[in-house]
């Protein structure tokens, strides 16, 4: 069972079969996702993921990828509903950016973090709000398991095997134990699991 700690952190994130973010292209290296990513199931998960959380953790990387696409879709009456609803949700929820090099956000309800994400996740534990939730950066998500201040999983594990790129769980990572608390697969084959953290 998950031990209390305040708020519930989620760490949000697609991988391949072989545990990959990305391909041996490169960090852009990732059109193996998008057939998985934009399936009527995942597209159900990423609203159902996201609608507790009232705080999303960013890098700046995804910041930047999101916020040049993701803010236009909420008006978009072409848009799929489910991805409107998560736009909604995106341009209206607390947005917290890690960030050396960014000065300002345009972005609204977007605002820069001057601590490291553990420190961070911390302060807001203490704060009243639902779930934090880190959107995909995979530095974040991998500074806040060093730290085990994850407590829940939701992994999009897609039916690929890439062959090469960047893992998400990299060696030096403590061992912690998980539960798997809920499993549904999507019309691709791409399996969105939940994975709750077992604290003593």
């Amino acid at each position: 069972m998950t031990a209390s700690k305040g708020r519930t952190v989620v760490a949000n994130i697609s991988l391949s079969l072989d545990g990959r973010i990305s391909g041996p292209g490169g960090e852009y290296d990732m059109s193996w996702i998008v057939p998985h990513a934009i399936s009527e199931g995942a597209r159900a998960h990423m609203v159902e993921v996201t609608a507790p959380a009232t705080t999303a953790l960013l890098g700046r990387k995804n910041y930047q990828g999101f916020g040049g696409f993701w803010p236009a879709v909420a008006g978009d009456e072409n848009a799929h509903p489910h991805d409107r609803t998560f736009s909604r949700w995106l341009n209206e929820v607390d947005k917290v950016v890690f960030s050396r090099t960014l000065d300002a956000l345009e972005w609204d309800n977007a605002r820069l973090a001057t601590a490291d994400p553990a420190t961070v996740v911390k302060h807001l534990r203490q704060e009243d709000g639902g779930d934090i939730i880190v959107l995909a950066s995979t530095s974040v998500i991998r500074q806040l398991l060093d730290a085990d201040e994850v407590d829940r999983l939701s992994i999009t594990l897609c039916p690929e095997l890439v062959g090469g790129g960047e893992r998400l769980f990299t060696d030096g990572l403590g061992g912690t134990s998980w539960a798997l608390t809920s499993s549904k697969a999507t019309e691709t084959g791409a399996l969105c699991q939940l994975y709750d953290r077992i604290r003593d």
